[in-house]
């Protein structure tokens, strides 16, 4: 029987991968890659030539079963998203749930997860935190807001550019102006920033400055 190996990518920096991660990617069978564009530019700067294909949130649904028995057929497969770890707010989850209920043995190296370095840098609590993610989009949004308005743990979200605006002012509905948060952006790049303040003041600063590249937002619990 083969074997899934779960291998976080970097997330801006290509030089942010570990040796292991490296090693793996040469020696699999396959890759599986959200985006084989993304992917083929991290492979190319590292010279690695393993077979790549597409495993994404539009297709995992009907490629898990067929991957799942090439694994069990003796193949070995990496899992990689465009910029991570797999299978946090991005593909992956479903395969490593087959797999395990295959009694398919599944190893997740460690590597770089954006989350960590912007609730690290915030300033704000973290000893103990809660991730949320992606908020819903529309059905559940409101529930959801409401439901965290309460949390006393120190709070964890991903939104994309052109939603930050809109989750900012929900965040001064829902949990107050005041509320103290920052939130990263291109965390690793060269433009890489975070903003720190209330609730108000980081909406005020991106309603002036529009924002570009991948977000990780943290805000402090209810106190």
């Amino acid at each position: 029987m083969g074997k899934l190996y779960l291998v976080p990518t970097p997330i801006g920096n290509l030089k942010d991968i570990t040796f292991r991660a490296i090693e793996v990617l040469n020696k699999v069978d396959f890759i599986l890659a959200e985006d084989t564009r993304t992917s083929g530019k991290l492979l190319k700067y590292y010279e690695i030539t393993t077979p790549m294909q597409s495993h994404h949130m539009h297709n995992e649904h009907k490629t898990v079963g067929h991957i799942v028995r090439r694994i069990s057929n003796g193949e070995t497969v990496a899992l990689i998203s465009d910029a991570g770890t797999p299978a946090i707010s991005d593909p992956g989850f479903l395969l490593t749930r087959a797999c395990v209920e295959a009694q398919i043995e599944v190893d997740c190296l460690p590597g770089a997860t954006a989350f960590v370095p912007a609730l690290v840098n915030s300033g704000l609590p973290n000893d103990k935190f809660v991730f949320e993610g992606f908020l819903p989009v529309k059905k559940g949004r409101q529930t959801r807001l409401k439901l965290l308005a309460e949390e006393t743990r120190t709070m964890i979200f991903y939104e994309s550019p052109h939603k930050l605006i809109k989750t900012l002012s929900h965040f001064v509905e829902y949990f107050g102006a005041e509320r103290p948060m920052s939130v990263s952006r291109e965390i690793t790049k060269i433009h890489e920033e975070t903003i720190r303040g209330n609730v108000q003041e980081v909406l005020n600063y991106y309603t002036t400055k529009l924002p570009k590249g991948e977000i990780v937002i943290v805000v402090g619990g209810k106190s």
